[in-house]
């Protein structure tokens, strides 16, 4: 059994009750008539082309109603990546975004891509950036091509996300050049996100009343 069919295993299906009747849906599509798309996997041709399809449907069906990306990824390749940026870009629906868990590389770009003001994570996710990395063998020409392709690919990483979080193209190099870890206060400050989600308030004051310590994103005890 490989990775894909173990996917597939574990993905729940749904039954929904309508005036005609029951009918059965796994749990990503019941999540996308709700105009939610989430990523939870490394990022490949596959992956991107269902994100992008998904996209592309929902901006059909309502191109003023927001969509929103979960996002709980470590990236993954850069062309597949890219193709699920621009597509984001070029769509009329504004586009939240969500860090769930962990977003590294080109996850961590998609999550700083979403519509302004509108880019989010919860308490205790990380968000993570590390230098565009790939393997180069065959003839000296040939690595020689594939080096500037690679560099290319970096440099332009940097400008976007030099675009989308207001930091000198110059900082962003310099910060990204080893691996770098935010919590979701500090993607905050940094401008990959805009606001963390916070926990419902209800569950908060039930924990308080069972005299539980809450730990919140910042490390602080509420």
């Amino acid at each position: 059994m490989d990775d894909t069919d173990v996917v597939r295993y574990l993905i729940p299906y749904v039954i929904e009750s309508t005036g005609r009747g029951e009918r059965m849906y796994d749990i990503y599509s019941l999540l996308l008539k709700e105009r939610i798309v989430f990523l939870g996997t490394p990022i490949n041709d596959q992956v991107a082309n269902v994100i992008v399809a998904q996209l592309l449907f929902l901006n059909r069906e309502d191109p003023d109603k927001p969509i929103n990306l979960y996002i709980n990824s470590p990236g993954g390749e850069i062309y597949p990546g890219l193709a699920i940026y621009d597509t984001m870009q070029m769509i009329e629906a504004p586009v939240s975004t969500i860090a769930v868990g962990w977003t590294a590389s080109l996850g961590t770009l998609l999550l700083t891509a979403g519509s302004k003001g509108r880019r989010y994570a919860l308490p205790h996710a990380t968000i993570h950036m590390h230098p565009a990395g790939g393997g180069a063998r065959g003839y000296a020409p040939d690595v020689e091509i594939q080096y500037k392709e690679l560099k290319r690919m970096q440099d332009l990483l940097h400008d976007l996300l030099a675009l989308h979080t207001g930091q000198p193209r110059e900082k962003i190099a310099d910060d990204f050049e080893r691996d770098r870890f935010f919590n979701a206060e500090q993607a905050v400050e940094y401008g990959l996100i805009d606001e963390v989600l916070q926990p419902n308030p209800k569950k908060l004051d039930e924990l308080k009343r069972a005299g539980e310590k809450v730990l919140v994103g910042d490390g602080t005890h509420a």
